[in-house]
Parts: structure tokens; sequence; C-alpha cells
């Protein structure tokens, strides 16, 4: 097996990310520093930074289908169609055929899950659930409490819709945070227009319960169970 691929199937990163690794050196096979394109033996020992590779795929052999949770970088589309250069599902080199639940558009980085199993994706993404999504955003001029207080209020239209009421907290000068449960296209980035805000950066750090945590631009994992739960409460048939 390819050792970018072992790394995948670990569900430590994406086999992209896993290139970048073995060729910033960081990556050890039997003590000896990999090179990229590299194939593993039975028993190989790899390490990353030092650190033995551990699989992380939570209850394995147990669930019927995949969850995980990408640190979508900038410039990466939350598509499935593999004619589109940068989309996910390539990025992210899973062996398993997966796709996102919901979008994070191309410009934006952060939290995005992504599943091979179909039947839940609406069942998430339904509003009647009310699953909070977090961001944290840098605009192009100096965040003010009415700014903030408009946001919060609802009732911006977006694509034809009114906005609902929403969380903001100001984060320095120039960012803020916001908590949503609705999902309309571009919805931060257009609310801020409304108001004669540009959106800079824009960062997704959590859905629901699921947080990003510590995974850096690329980096993926599986979702553990009490996420699953909190994601899908109801729902045993993982």
């Amino acid at each position: 097996m390819r050792l970018n691929r072992h790394i995948a199937d670990t569900g430590f990163t994406s086999r992209r990310e896993a290139d970048r690794l073995i060729a910033e050196g960081r990556v050890t096979v039997n003590g000896l520093r990999a090179r990229v394109g590299a194939e593993l033996g039975e028993g190989d020992d790899v390490r990353i930074d030092g650190n033995k590779l551990e699989a992380r795929l939570a209850a394995k052999g147990k669930r019927r289908h995949t969850y995980i949770v990408l640190h979508k970088p900038v410039g990466i589309t939350c598509t499935t169609d593999t004619e589109v250069k940068g989309n996910i599902v390539d990025f992210v080199g899973h062996q398993q055929r997966i796709f996102p639940i919901g979008r994070l558009d191309k410009d934006s980085e952060g939290l995005i899950l992504l599943t091979s199993n179909g039947d839940i994706v609406n069942r998430i993404l339904r509003a009647e659930n009310k699953l909070e999504k977090e961001y944290l955003v840098a605009v192009n001029h100096a965040v003010t409490d009415e700014f903030l207080r408009a946001m919060a209020r609802g009732g911006v239209p977006v694509h034809g819709e009114a906005t609902l009421p929403c969380k903001t907290g100001k984060l320095g000068k120039f960012g803020f945070r916001i908590v949503l449960t609705q999902g309309l296209n571009r919805q931060i980035r257009l609310m801020a227009a409304h108001f004669g805000y540009r959106v800079k950066q824009l960062y997704r750090a959590r859905i629901g319960n699921v947080k990003l945590g510590h995974l850096k631009p690329g980096q993926w994992r599986n979702l553990t169970d009490a996420e699953l739960r909190g994601l899908l409460p109801d729902h045993a048939d993982w």
C-alpha cells in the first residue's frame, strides 16, 4: 500500500496533506525518513513527527457508514463533481464514496462534514432542527455594536428570504463571531454586505456539538460516537 493512502486510511489527514508531510521530512518508516510515493510492507512502523501513527477509526467495524469532519482550506469547492478542479471529494481522497453535508463556499475555510450515508443528510440540514453553526469572521471596516445588533436581529434579505435572529459577538476591531441556525448560500457575506461590510476571511469553527479543534487545514478525522449522537440523537443506524 502507498504510504500516503495508509496515513489517510487511519483518519490522520488527507492523501494530499500526507504527501506534504512526507515531503517536509516529518514522516519516518522504520526509523528512516520516508519519500513521497513510498510503498509500505506489512508491519512497517510509521511515525509522524516522531509519534507512532495510530488508527483514528472510532468504533471500527461497528458502523455501516463513514462520517468525517474536515478542516476545509480556502480554494476547495464543496462539490462531488470530479470535473471541477479542487473538488472536495478528490481533495480528501477517501477510500469510500463520500459527499459533503451542506456547503462551505470556496473562499471560506473551516469545518465541513462529509459522509457516505445519503439518508441522513437532509435530517441534519433540516431547518427545524435549528442546528447551530458558529463562524469567526474578519471584515474590512471596524465592527460596531450597531452592526452586530442589526445582524443579530434578523430580517436581512438574502436570496428573497429574511434571515432569522442569530447570535453575534465582537472579536477585536475588525472581527466578529456569529452563530446561525440557517444555511442560506453565502449568507454571512450577503448579510454583511447589506450593512456596507465586506467579508475578508470566514472560518467555520463548529456545527452543533462538533468542533474543529486542533485540525489544521487539509486534515480530517472520523466523528466520535458522542458527536454522532449529538447530530442524530434518534438515529441508531450509523
